[in-house]
C-alpha cells in the first residue's frame, strides 16, 4: 500500500473519534517537580542579550540532585559566545543495542516588555487554569515537561535500550550562535544519534475543547531572505525625475505581491491533506482529497489557497517584510531596499526561487541579492514502525486521536539536524488551541491542565522510543 494510502486508511476513519477521553497526568511529585522547574526556567531571562549559560547551569543542578552521574549532564558554551550555553544530559544504557536517540530544545526566547503585557513576563503566573510567561509555549512549557518526565524515568531506574541524549541549546529564536548548530558542526561525536526527536514543532491542535489531531514534524519549509534594491543619482526634490528609485521599487514590489509560485506537493503535505479532509466537509474535504493525490489538482488547489494557512502550505511563499528609502526630505532618492523573506517547499532552491523572483520584478535596475541565505534540508523519511510507535502513545492517551504527519511552515533545529544526515522528528508535547496561538506575543499562555498531560506523554514517549525495536 503507498504511503499516502496508509494515511487515507489508516488515518480518516478514526478522525473525529477524539477528544472524549481523560488523558493521565504524572504522579503528583512529579507534576509538581514539573511546574517547579517551569517556574525556574520562566524567571530566567534568556533573550539573546542575557545569554543561555544561566538557564543550561540550572538544569545541570537539577539534573545532578536528580542522580545524573556528573560524566552524563555536562554544560557546553560557544568559545566565541560565552554566555550561549549548552547543556547535554544522557540517560544511559547499560548495554546498547541500537545506536541513540537524540532530543533536542532550545532555551532562548523572545524579548517580552513589562509595559506590553497584563502580568509579569518573567515570572510564572496562574490564572483561570492558564500558565503565563514568557517561553511557556515556546518552549520552556515543553522543556520542564520533559525534564520531569526524565526525572521521573531516572528515579524509577528505568533503562532504555539505547543511549538518550537530551540537548538544551542557545539561539533558536535569534542570533548567530545557535547550539544545535555548533554541536553537530563541533560536537559531532557527543550527539550523534540514529534519531532526533524535537519538542519544538508538530503536536496537537485543539479548537476550544475539541481535540483536531496530533501532527509529527517530519518537514519543515526553508527560509530565505532577499534584498531588492533600486539606485538613483538622486537630485534636488524640486525638480522630480521620472526615474525615481522609490517609485522602482515600488512597481517591482506590486509584481511580487500578484504573483504566486506553482502548486508543489510532498509526501508530507500529501499526507497532511489526506488526513485533514476527515476533519472537514463538502468542497473543503473534497479539495484536500484532492490536493493529496499526484498531481493535485489545480482548481482545488486554487481554492484551498484563499485560507492563507492552506495556501503556505500548497507552494513557496514570498512577503514584503522591511522597506526603506532615501536620505534626505528635499532630495530624490539615491537608493530604495526592501525585505522579502520566503519560505520554501522544502524542493525548491533559493537559486530557482532568486531566479523567479528576478523575472517577477521585471526590471533590470532592480538589483536581486540574498540577505539571509537557505540552510536546506529535505524531509526526514516516512518511518512507519516509528510512527506506529507515536500513534500508539498519542492514543494511548487521547484514544481516536489521528495521527498525521506535517510540515511546520516556521523554521525550527531541525533544519540542522536533517542537513547532518539525522533523521528527525518533531513532536509538541503540549497542545494548542489554534484560535490562541501566543508564542512571541503578549501574554504568552498554556494551559495548566495541558502542560500535566504533556509532563505524562513525554515519560511515555521516552520509554517508547527508546526501545531499540
Amino acid at each position: 500500500m503507498s504511503y499516502d494510502r496508509i494515511l487515507v486508511a489508516g488515518l480518516c476513519a478514526s478522525a473525529l473519534l477524539g477528544g472524549a477521553a481523560q488523558a493521565q497526568t504524572p504522579p503528583p511529585a512529579n507534576l509538581a517537580l514539573a511546574r517547579e522547574l517551569l517556574a525556574e526556567l520562566i524567571a530566567i531571562n534568556t533573550v539573546h542579550d542575557h545569554g543561555t549559560l544561566p538557564a543550561a547551569e540550572a538544569i545541570q543542578k537539577r539534573m545532578l540532585a536528580a542522580g545524573f552521574a556528573p560524566a552524563d549532564v555536562t554544560v557546553l558554551t560557544i568559545p566565541e559566545h560565552p554566555t550561549q550555553g549548552q547543556v547535554l544530559v544522557r540517560l544511559r544504557a547499560k548495554a546498547p543495542k541500537a545506536r541513540p536517540v537524540l532530543w533536542i530544545s532550545h532555551l532562548d526566547v523572545v524579548e517580552a516588555r513589562r509595559e506590553d503585557w497584563t502580568v509579569e513576563p518573567f515570572a510564572l503566573t496562574e490564572k483561570d487554569g492558564w500558565l503565563y510567561g514568557r517561553g511557556v509555549q515556546d518552549m520552556k512549557g515543553e522543556i520542564a515537561a520533559l525534564l520531569a518526565a526524565l526525572v521521573r524515568a531516572k528515579q524509577e531506574g528505568f533503562v532504555p535500550d539505547r543511549d538518550m541524549i537530551f540537548a538544551f541549546t542557545s539561539d533558536e529564536e535569534s542570533g548567530d550562535a545557535n547550539g544545535v548548530d555548533w554541536l553537530v558542526k563541533t560536537q559531532r561525536p557527543l550527539v550523534d544519534a540514529a534519531l532526533v526527536m524535537n519538542s519544538d514543532g508538530g503536536g496537537g491542535s485543539l479548537r476550544g475543547d475539541r481535540r483536531l489531531s496530533y501532527g509529527v514534524q517530519t518537514s519543515e519549509k526553508v527560509y530565505v531572505t532577499f534584498q531588492l534594491e533600486a539606485t538613483n543619482k538622486g537630485g534636488h526634490s524640486s525638480v522630480p525625475e521620472p526615474d525615481n528609485a522609490i517609485y522602482r521599487l515600488a512597481k517591482g514590489l506590486s509584481r511580487i505581491e500578484a504573483f504566486k509560485f506553482p502548486v508543489v506537493t510532498t509526501p508530507t503535505t500529501r499526507g497532511y491533506f489526506a488526513s485533514s479532509a476527515a476533519l472537514e466537509t463538502g468542497q473543503v474535504a473534497a479539495d484536500m482529497l484532492a490536493v493529496s493525490k499526484e498531481p493535485a489538482d489545480p482548481a482545488a488547489a486554487e481554492r484551498l489557497s484563499a485560507m492563507p494557512s492552506r495556501n503556505a502550505r500548497l507552494r513557496t511563499t514570498c512577503v514584503a517584510t522591511g522597506l526603506s528609502g532615501g536620505h534626505a526630505e528635499n532630495a530624490l532618492p539615491q537608493r530604495a531596499r526592501a525585505v522579502i523573506q520566503c519560505r520554501m517547499i522544502p524542493t525548491d532552491s533559493e537559486a530557482v526561487v532568486r531566479a523567479k523572483l528576478v523575472e517577477v520584478v521585471a526590471d533590470p535596475g532592480i538589483e536581486v541579492s540574498v540577505i539571509a541565505p537557505a540552510a536546506a534540508a529535505q524531509d526526514s523519511p516516512y518511518n512507519a514502525a516509528l510512527m506506529a510507535r507515536f500513534t500508539k502513545v498519542v492514543q494511548g492517551m487521547w484514544p481516536g486521536v489521528p495521527v498525521a504527519p506535517h510540515m511546520d511552515l516556521g523554521a525550527t533545529d531541525s533544519l540542522y539536524t536533517r542537513a547532518a544526515g539525522m533523521p528527525s522528528y518533531a513532536v509538541s508535547a503540549i497542545w494548542g488551541d489554534i484560535d490562541d496561538n501566543r508564542a512571541h506575543g503578549r501574554d504568552e499562555r498554556i494551559s495548566a491542565k495541558a502542560f500535566g498531560e504533556a509532563a505524562e506523554f513525554d515519560y511515555r514517549l521516552i520509554k517508547s522510543v527508546a526501545a531499540a525495536r
